[in-house]
């Protein structure tokens, strides 16, 4: 992240230039709320100096009216809120800033007060908790995301529930019938998975769909019947789509390694297992309270800027759809032309950031250790550059790095990696996504990509590299995925290596694929289920193993590629709907040819071509992806 850092000081030494002519505020651990704000330290006799809050500062700088051009200086130290920041229409013009990592806003509260409990653990009582008014997700401790106690300690639990209803696709409505509130609301586990330790008060469960899971509570227990009923319902059915796992949160039977904890509501506390030489005495745990720390609504021209965001909490229930159901630790919403810089957004139970509105720049933000998504936006003519996102979905497995929609705005040059499921999602029209890096995605949820569009209108795919993307099973993953109503799209000059499926195309029509590199070290699918309509020219391919196309017949235009299966075969399966009803080779034609171009493919996305004579003679550009990713 050493070019971020660069970044962030050309941008601070830009925010000085402006400096002058703005009305600044200070804020500083040091500070009182009764001084002005206007100096950065305290005088000598500690009569004035920086304000202590960052909504005394705020106010203050509400208060002066008229001046379009404010500005708030938090300086370095660790700032604990009671309430998240809220800035409106009256805070227009305004510039938050920083000191970078050194400036520290967290949503949580310290825990005190560590006792001995049991041979392992230690415990925190903490008011709120026993009465319901103090709930939470996840723990920080000593700036580490803990790992909630689970059950079981590897892999998940097979449950009973069954719901034989077909999905009929999302375009198609859904499930072929509406499933009742019981079908949501209820788990039928097998006989001796679980027993009279399991507290309906303590425990959560996530319940395992296909592309997207529900975690809820547990309102009652039925041990005649073995049903687990919820305490409110879950996206999906267990047992929907055939799958049918699950796993337990939150209970004492899940504490089976250092470094886990658990809340135990009944008793009031919170529980945890020190790591090795971990010494509770001095040990800084933060617990959060808040659901989100700063919120810009309906504003315009407000820049955030140097700034770490830390520990928010969400509610328990269903995330839905790419677990946006929850809030960010950032939020923006229905604002014009505001800046998000340099923030570092770290170890929250919720998204990271969501910027929605027109004219938006999420730029230079290292967003990484969240419950939920990383970066979501939406609106019109957003850029959401050179960004830094990894390790998301740390709760929600269904979390999607970097999440967007609306129309005409660009993702580009971000870094992504480590997402249980996909690294980025995007539909909405005119949206242009390149110059992407993209690795270690769909690590645990199944149906998405590297890149995944849904109903997507005139999309771009340009310029990414996307590679080490594994093939859970299930409906599979992919690394450029084009989903239902994707329509007109253009997916060229990307580059996949060692991805089992670099394209795949569902319900789609009309969309063009050209002069992409894939290679991958096994077999290679290219699919088209239930599509039409596509243009497929310049591709270099190159299989270790076959290259196979599912349903060949949705290319109208397929010429002038390179397909090289080094087991040399090259299929094309014939499918009704999802089914395959017959194999042939693929004819070439069209100027198509099976000869090895040897191309390779570095981990740094360059790509070298061992007979630059074949792309002259095919009119093949050379592709290079080395420029994907931040600072470039």
């Amino acid at each position: 992240m050493i070019r971020q850092y660069a970044a962030i000081t050309v941008l601070a030494l830009a925010l000085g230039l402006s400096a002058a002519q703005a009305a600044t505020w200070y804020v500083a651990v040091n500070g009182d709320d009764q001084w002005s704000g206007t100096l950065a330290t305290p005088n000598t006799d500690k009569t004035d100096g920086p304000k202590a809050t960052l909504r005394a500062a705020r106010d203050a700088a509400r208060a002066a009216g008229g001046q379009t051009d404010r500005r708030i200086v938090i300086a370095a130290g660790e700032y604990f809120l009671a309430e998240p920041l809220v800035l409106g229409a009256a805070d227009s013009g305004l510039t938050l800033e920083g000191a970078g990592i050194g400036s520290i806003l967290y949503g949580g509260r310290i825990v005190t007060g560590w006792q001995k409990d049991g041979d392992h653990f230690y415990a925190a009582r903490l008011d709120g908790v026993a009465d319901g008014s103090w709930d939470f997700r996840c723990l920080i401790v000593n700036g580490r995301y803990c790992m909630r106690a689970r059950y079981p300690k590897e892999g998940r639990l097979t449950h009973e529930s069954e719901f034989p209803v077909a999905w009929m696709s999302t375009t198609g409505g859904g499930w072929q019938r509406k499933p009742t509130d019981a079908e949501l609301t209820t788990l039928k586990y097998k006989a001796g998975d679980l027993g009279d330790w399991l507290e309906p008060a303590n425990a959560e469960i996530t319940v395992y769909h296909m592309w997207d899971e529900s975690m809820v509570g547990i309102s009652a227990i039925d041990t005649d019947s073995r049903t687990l009923v919820f305490s409110s319902k879950a996206g999906h059915p267990p047992g929907a789509f055939g799958v049918k796992t699950y796993v337990i949160w939150n209970v004492r039977q899940g504490m089976t390694q250092p470094g886990q904890w658990c809340l135990d509501r009944k008793e009031g506390k919170v529980v945890y297992w020190p790591l090795p030489g971990e010494d509770m005495t001095r040990a800084k745990v933060i617990a959060p309270a808040l659901t989100s720390i700063i919120r810009i609504e309906k504003a315009g021209d407000i820049t955030l800027a140097n700034l770490a965001v830390s520990v928010t909490t969400t509610p328990l229930k269903a995330g839905g759809f790419g677990a946006g159901a929850f809030d960010g630790a950032v939020s923006v919403s229905a604002a014009t032309n505001c800046r998000l810089s340099g923030l570092k957004v770290f170890n929250v139970s919720g998204q990271g950031i969501v910027a929605r509105g027109e004219k938006l720049a999420v730029e230079r933000c290292e967003v990484h250790h969240t419950g939920a998504c990383g970066i979501r936006f939406g609106g019109s003519e957003c850029s959401i550059s050179d960004n830094y996102i990894h390790h998301v979905g740390l709760t929600y497995p269904s979390a999607i790095a970097l999440q967007g929609g609306g129309r005409d705005n660009v993702a580009a040059h971000n870094e992504i990696h480590d997402a249980p499921y996909s690294a980025v999602n995007c539909g909405g029209q005119r949206n242009r996504i390149e110059y992407n890096n993209i690795h270690r995605a769909m690590m645990e949820l199944h149906d998405g990509g590297g890149i995944y569009c849904f109903a997507g209108n005139e999309l771009v795919l340009r310029g990414n590299f996307i590679h080490d993307i594994p093939d859970t099973g299930g409906y599979g993953s992919s690394a450029y995925y084009l989903d239902e109503r994707s329509e007109n799209c253009v997916v060229e000059n990307n580059v996949s290596l060692r991805v089992q499926r670099p394209s795949h195309n569902h319900m789609a029509k009309n969309n063009t694929l050209r002069n992409n590199v894939f290679v991958t070290d096994g077999d290679m699918r290219l699919t088209f289920p239930r599509s039409e309509g596509f243009t497929f020219t310049g591709n270099i391919l190159v299989s270790a193993g076959k290259i196979i196309f599912d349903n060949a017949a949705a290319m109208t235009r397929l010429e002038k590629n390179i397909l090289f299966s080094r087991q040399g075969e090259v299929v094309d399966n014939r499918l009704s709907q999802y089914n395959t009803v017959g194999s042939r080779e693929l004819a070439l034609g069209s100027g198509n040819v099976a000869v090895d171009p040897k191309v390779i493919v570095f981990d740094n996305g360059s790509v070298a071509y061992g007979v630059d004579s074949l792309l002259t003679e095919l009119g093949i550009e050379a592709v290079d992806a080395s420029g994907a990713g931040p600072g470039r």
